[in-house]
Parts: C-alpha cells; structure tokens; sequence
C-alpha cells in the first residue's frame, strides 16, 4: 500500500495482498473512533466482489471493537449507501467496493452524515489513529458495538430513484449491470417507471464484476441495444456511479455529452444559475466550445468527483461531472450516480421532444484518444526523458490540441490523454508517449 492510504477514492488494493482483513479491522477501530465512538452507528454497504464479505467483517468487528453500532445493507450502488448515510441517523458510511476496477481489488471509502466522502482531514486524522491503534478504547460488555441486518435499506433508495423517474411507458431500455452492485436496483426501478427492460450481466458470482462487461466493455450493451430495436441503453460500472449510454443507432456517449445535454437544456429554459458546469481536465474541448457558445462556463478541476463535488459548492452550481460517467446533479445526490443520471437523461430527452442521437449531433467533438500504460513508476513520469517527452509535445500541441498525464491513484497505470482538433496528430502523439512510457516507466 501507500505511504498514504486513502487516495482520491478511498483505499484501494489487491483484496487479501494489500487491503488486508487486519488492515480493515485497524481502520475500523480508528475510523470508529474519529467518527465518535461509543454509541454512534455507521451503515456500511458493498458490492458483488467475493472478497466484500470477508472484508466487511473486519470493518464491522473493528468498528464495534470501540462501540460503533454497525447497520450491514450487502449489495448497494455506492451512491444508494451515500444516501442512506445522509438520510438515516447515521453518523457515517461506509462502502466495501472498487468500483471499475478487477474483481481482485477492493477498496474501502467512507461517506459523513451529508453523504459526502470525508474531507482529507479527517482521513489524516484516522491514518494517524491507526498507527496508534493500541492505544483505542477496548470497551467491554454493553460498551461493545452490535452488528445489525439493514438490507430493507437498500429498498429507500431504490423508492427514491423510482420517485424521480419519468414515465417510461412504450420505452425499450438496454441495462447492463456489470454484474455488479445495480442489478437488483437498476432493472427494479426502470420496471417501475412502465420500461421494457432487456437485462444484460446480473448475475454476480463474486469473481465476474466488470469482467468484458459494464462501463469499461459496453459493446455488448450496444450491440444489444441494435439487435432489439431498444431506445437507449445503460452500461454501469461495478458500484454503479458512473454511467456510458448508447443511443439507438448503437453510438455510444459519456458524461460529457450528459452534461452538456443538461446545462444547454436548462440554460434555455432559465435554470441554470449561475451559468455554468464543473468539469475536469479530462473534459473535452469540443464540449467547452459548445457550451462557450451557449453562454455556459466549463470550469475544470482535477480528475476525481470528490473535485467536482466540492467546486461545485464552492461555487454553487447544480451540474458537474466526468468522461468517464461520474454525473452529479446537485439537487438529488452528492456524488455520482449512475442510475440517476440515466433517468436524468431519459427525463431531458423527453422534454427537448427529440432523440439522444439527435441531441447528441448538436454537441461538437474534439479527437481525444487515450492510452492507460502499465506503469509501477507512474509517479516519476514527470523526470528523465519521458517527462522530456512530455513537454515536448505540449509545445507540439500548443495551441491545437491538449495534453493530459494522469497516474491513476487505484492502478499501477498511467493515463495519457491527448486532445486535437487532427485525428490523426492526436493518434501519433498518443502512440509516441504511450510507447515511451512502457519503455521507461514500466
């Protein structure tokens, strides 16, 4: 693991070689004492990974080790377990999952009684507990936390995204699950809302979450979705906060298109104040083009929804959201919910009285074309010549085009995304560094 073990999404790891049952039961001692200890409760919630249970275990013993309630609800959509923290008398959440990644990883990320993830702060805060773990309360007797079936929980959230559905009668909708944490939620709900509903990779054995399937592999939700004549369809990630659509010609969009479909649509009807979305770096320039001619501001932020969430605050602003299908609709939810933002969609495409694909045609594109290298040396790719490298193609691209190295914080990959107005310069820039990297950084 890191120095540091919370990263932009919570703590990640190879479930069982890095992310421990002994390292989740020290986290639960010390987050449970941070959080406020005896007498407090934390609702904790996870995906379909077969190793969820064995690591849910130690957080909960943990956490009831220094007199934390603990509230189990098994399989829940990370953004279902954020809004059952901040709807319930929970003092926090917690989510067992890593999202997109392999079913080998894991990762543990708690969310406050806001249902927001917790401010860097109080990570710190229980990191540096953790290396003092001896010294925590060991209550005895009635000072024990207890462990508590919560599942019905689950079913709050699913009557919350059924109470903002619009009527979906005569619609044909494609879901893949990745059989992950949505596939009771996400076809529940649209069946709900009057849907046909085609179901595609619901059905979890603990090793297939996102495997050739989900936001990361959505050509067979695609190809489905032509196949049978379907409307639209949704290919959601393994904890279900991101989204990729395709419309009914098969053609696919990311959040991107999402947002910008949202803010132009209520920046025509007077609603969008003030006049602006939050991106990221990540967001494309033909998107900043268009909403610029819109009237609309792209303010961009580094790479995480976290990011997003806190600019949009700070700012006061109800869109923000990632390429990759993180969308945050501030007025319903305080992260990404992939669900949401697909009956989001469904609502606007019924209110603009036009197709997705339609819509979709109306927002320009620039080529972006990204390269994910494996890298263990991520971190060093600003020195020696790959950083060299770097620099020497942003002064190529100046003017042109855009240039993003990202070292993810969950894998040992290193995200170079190149943006230009040419194909075929973003092509040759992104194979020139995706090359060099896996010489040099490896």
């Amino acid at each position: 693991m890191p120095d540091r073990l919370f990263g932009t999404d919570g703590i990640r790891g190879v479930a069982n070689e890095d992310l421990t049952p002994e390292l989740a039961l020290r986290l639960g001692r010390a987050a449970g004492h941070i959080l406020g200890g005896h007498g407090e409760r934390v609702v904790i919630g996870r995906d379909t990974r077969r190793s969820g249970r064995m690591l849910e275990s130690a957080l909960a013993a943990g956490l009831c080790s220094v007199g934390v309630e603990v509230r189990l609800v098994g399989h829940i959509p990370t953004p279902g377990l954020a809004h059952i923290a901040r709807t319930g008398d929970h003092k926090a959440g917690a989510v067992i999952s890593a999202s997109h990644n392999p079913a080998p990883d894991n990762g543990i990320k708690f969310f406050d009684h806001r249902g927001l993830k917790l401010p860097d702060a109080t990570e710190d805060a229980i990191e540096a507990a953790m290396t003092h773990e001896a010294g925590l309360p060991r209550p005895t007797e009635g000072g024990i936390g207890l462990v508590g079936d919560a599942r019905g929980l689950v079913k709050e959230y699913e009557d919350r995204l059924s109470q903002l559905a619009p009527p979906l009668a005569g619609v044909k909708v494609v879901l893949d699950c990745a059989n992950g944490a949505t596939y009771r939620v996400a076809p529940a709900v649209f069946l709900a809302a009057g849907a046909t509903v085609r179901v595609l990779f619901d059905r979890p054995d603990g090793l297939n979450i996102n495997a050739t399937c989900g936001s990361n592999h959505p050509d067979r939700m695609r190809e489905a979705v032509v196949a049978e004549g379907a409307d639209i369809g949704f290919a959601f990630d393994g904890d279900g906060d991101r989204v990729v659509i395709a419309d009914h010609t098969g053609a696919l969009h990311d959040g991107d298109t999402v947002l910008a479909i949202a803010a132009r649509h209520f920046a025509r009807a007077g609603t969008l104040r003030p006049s602006l979305v939050v991106g990221t770096v990540m967001s494309n320039g033909g998107v900043e083009a268009t909403l610029r001619r819109d009237g609309i501001e792209l303010i961009r932020t580094q790479v995480g929804d976290r990011y997003v969430w806190e600019e949009l605050e700070r700012r006061d602003a109800q869109l923000g959201g990632e390429p990759s299908g993180h969308v945050i609709f501030r007025g319903y939810s305080t992260t990404g919910d992939g669900i949401l933002t697909a009956l989001e969609l469904l609502h606007l495409v019924q209110a603009e009285g036009e197709s997705l694909s339609q819509l979709a045609a109306e927002i320009e594109r620039w080529p972006q074309i990204t390269r994910n290298v494996r890298a263990t040396r991520r971190r060093e790719w600003k020195d020696g010549r790959f950083g060299e490298l770097v620099r020497s193609a942003e002064d190529e691209l100046s003017g042109a085009g855009r240039l993003v190295v990202r070292p993810s914080g969950t894998e040992p990959v290193l995200r170079i995304t190149v943006e230009a107005r040419e194909p075929h310069v973003a092509q040759r820039v992104a194979d020139r560094l995706a090359a060099a990297a896996a010489e040099t950084l490896a």
